[in-house]
């Protein structure tokens, strides 16, 4: 049942939200314990919250458009009174006194939250193995892992615990994840969601964005979350694109280029997936063209300097001073490396070193300066492709989900998984993963989509055509 049927029903009174509650908690009950998606399951206050919708019911209130909707959060977004970590030891415990953006806006919008989903630490990595309450597992083969960083979230959609859940997207966490767990991931279009209340790793990339079963009900999430907030700087004043009202316009007329930069090096599989995918859209009326941007090449390197620096500036506040875990020293010097030594992952660390040092005196303009320049080449390289095509299409992820602890050791073949992904974090362009093959191993493959900014109508569009067409 879509969510939007789900969301009809309990407002028509056909079924109730605590039936839709109790239905995810059980299949929390029966398979969390094994793949691991939640690091936390609100369950009384969920009911309670159920209970609220259905009292709006019976009333013959509009309880709103996701009206009873079990819906699941990435760790590192805030809610007011439950404990939000980031799956890391710093934060271990802390609960914050405010709402993000995108948590008020679901519950204006009736939904009913689940509970928090487990991640990788702070956000830094593709697999969710280093979380501070141990991995999740992908639930189409629990050998495997769910990607990342939303792994958690990724998983909890794809083994039906919940119908929709909140990632976030840096370089890949959202769509990356949702390839190697078969669901649909979308990073929007930088400040079209509000990242207020979103714990910040690289500000000037990080996006907020949904994981659904469904074009259809990724499309109702995220009308449901965008939308322009004071509370946020980077907001876009602009109108939120009318994604669900376009959902079936085709790709008729639209000129669509595979990009062949973003599927060169990935599994044969995956490179058979996205050229049969070109033919399904081609079939349905687009005119599909090769083209290189070759230009994206250098996004991983110019993005593991740019993330890391900005994640250097934004990491220096856990100091065991203002809030998060505190391990004492013989005086502050002592204190703070104590604390950030035991609060920190070895992955976190490694970013940390990395982007202090591109930023220190003598080096900052050899490679974090020299890194936004080349930031800026792929921005102008992806608009002048946009001259001449309306989307690209390309990998989600060069390989299937690998198995865990294949790459914990070998963090360049872990930073590879996101060499499809990255690019467009660094222009701020929305892009989606769509479900689309299944690999020799029974493992899903996803392709990927991407468009200019504010192109999310045309990108759903074809997403849904791709979606009618998978295997």
């Amino acid at each position: 049942m879509s969510v939007t049927d789900l969301a009809a029903k309990i407002r028509a009174g056909e079924t109730t939200a605590v039936a839709a509650l109790e239905h995810s908690l059980s299949v929390i009950a029966e398979r969390d314990g094994e793949l691991h998606a939640f690091v936390e399951v609100q369950t009384e206050r969920a009911r309670e919250r159920a209970r609220t919708i259905d009292a709006a019911v019976a009333d013959g209130k509009n309880p709103g458009r996701l009206g009873g909707v079990p819906v699941a959060l990435k760790d590192n977004l805030c809610q007011r009174g439950t404990v939000t970590s980031c799956s890391s030891k710093i934060l271990e415990g802390w609960i914050p006194p405010y709402d993000a953006t995108v948590v008020t806006r679901l519950m204006e919008a009736g939904a009913v939250i689940v509970g928090k989903t487990n991640m990788f630490d702070f956000a830094m990595g593709a697999s969710t193995e280093n979380s501070a309450s141990g991995p999740t597992r992908n639930p189409r083969d629990p050998s495997r892992v769910p990607g990342g960083s939303s792994g958690g979230s990724a998983a909890a959609v794809a083994a039906e615990m919940v119908p929709l859940a909140l990632g976030s997207d840096t370089g890949g966490s959202i769509r990356q994840p949702a390839s190697l767990c078969g669901v649909v991931g979308v990073k929007p279009t930088y400040g079209l969601v509000s990242r207020y209340g979103l714990v910040a790793f690289a500000s000037s990339l990080d996006q907020i964005g949904p994981f659904a079963s469904t074009v259809a009900d990724a499309a109702e999430l995220l009308e449901v979350l965008a939308g322009h907030d004071p509370m946020d700087s980077t907001s876009l004043t602009s109108p939120v694109p009318e994604i669900s009202a376009h959902l079936s316009d085709g790709v008729q007329g639209k000129r669509i280029g595979l990009c062949t930069d973003l599927v060169e090096g990935s599994d044969p599989e995956v490179v058979a997936a996205v050229r049969r995918a070109a033919e399904v859209l081609a079939a349905a009326g687009a005119e599909v063209v090769e083209l290189s941007i070759p230009e994206l090449r250098y996004g991983l390197s110019a993005y593991y300097l740019i993330a890391p620096a900005e994640a250097s500036s934004n990491l220096a506040r856990y100091d065991g001073v203002r809030f998060g875990n505190r391990v004492d020293g013989v005086d502050v010097t002592a204190m703070n490396t104590a604390t950030r030594t035991a609060g920190f992952g070895d992955e976190v660390k490694r970013r940390i070193m990395l982007g202090t040092y591109a930023l220190s005196a003598g080096y900052y303009d050899a490679y974090y300066a020299q890194a936004q320049r080349v930031r800026t080449l792929i921005i102008d390289a992806f608009a002048k492709a946009y001259e001449n095509v309306d989307l690209l299409l390309g990998a989600t992820s060069p390989t299937t989900a690998f198995e865990i602890g294949s790459k914990v050791d070998d963090p360049m073949s872990m930073y590879l998984s996101d060499v499809c992904t990255i690019p467009t974090n660094l222009a701020g362009h929305p892009a989606l993963s769509v479900p689309f093959a299944t690999g020799s191993d029974g493992l899903p493959i996803g392709v990927q989509l991407l468009g200019p900014g504010l192109s999310e109508e045309w990108l759903f569009a074809a997403a849904a055509v791709l979606e009618g067409g998978a295997a």
